[in-house]
């Protein structure tokens, strides 16, 4: 593995428990989801408390100083710049799942916030009605009937699964930026700051949330992991069309014992 895969992939998914850790969603969709599964929870409890030490000590007060110092339209306009620069990847993955008009609704964000935007700054798309999608390689993984494997936690990196992690890895190389700069140590600078500004942001954004949730739980890893799986699920079902509701058989109300 290079080493500016190696950096990518520990940046990328910097503070993916803060990520993970909202409310979560409810989606109907055509496959059924993926089943809890946690055969490595000792080993997934041990990381998961380096991952918490790591936040309690660093993470979580620099996502406290950036709140501090930034103000909530300055936030607002790095978390548009950084979604902006994603737009390429989930094009790729709208393309690869067959979901072509995802694809151009992407494809027509990435213009006009790169244009109308000024580099991402303002989302313009949203107000012409192009709303944001989702699509990752594990997404895309899934829908091509791969297995996530037991859940995994990650250092630094947090939750995740044999499938997704080798998603994650894809998606780097699926990423255009990674190709437009030629200087190698440059390119591994850029890909590291935009990463760890995600991370940052993404933590920001869940302080409460987090502190709440913590609060709350009786066993937090297992509240955690709940949580997780129900956003990943999700994520993975939420581009599907819903399944109708189909009429019930003419004699269905008949009485059988008649």
């Amino acid at each position: 593995m290079s080493g500016r895969l190696s950096a990518a992939l520990i940046c990328a998914a910097a503070l993916a428990a803060a990520g993970c850790a909202t409310l979560p969603r409810t989606a109907a969709g055509l496959r059924r989801p993926d089943d809890t599964q946690d055969p490595w929870e000792g080993f997934n409890r041990r990381i998961f408390a380096f991952n918490q030490f790591l936040d309690r000590i660093l993470i979580k007060p620099v996502a406290e100083g950036y709140v501090a110092v930034f103000t909530p339209p300055e936030r607002d306009a790095l978390r548009h710049v950084l979604n902006n620069l994603n737009e390429p990847v989930i094009l790729a993955n709208c393309v690869l799942q067959g979901r072509l008009k995802d694809a151009g609704v992407t494809g027509r964000r990435l213009i006009v916030n790169s244009t109308l935007g000024v580099a991402g700054i303002r989302d313009v798309a949203t107000t012409l009605h192009l709303p944001r999608q989702i699509g990752d390689f594990g997404q895309t993984l899934w829908l091509w009937g791969f297995k996530p494997g037991p859940f995994l936690i990650l250092p630094v990196l947090g939750p995740s699964s044999p499938r997704d992690g080798i998603g994650t890895g894809v998606d780097v190389y699926l990423d255009p930026l990674r190709y437009a700069i030629t200087n190698d140590h440059t390119a591994d600078a850029l890909s590291i700051a935009r990463r760890a500004a995600d991370g940052i942001d993404t933590r920001a954004r869940n302080l409460r949330n987090l502190d709440e949730i913590k609060r709350q739980a009786i066993d937090y890893y297992a509240s955690f992991r709940s949580l997780y799986l129900q956003n990943r699920n999700a994520d993975l079902t939420a581009f599907q069309p819903k399944v109708a509701p189909q009429a019930p058989p003419a004699n269905f109300y008949n009485d059988t014992d008649q």
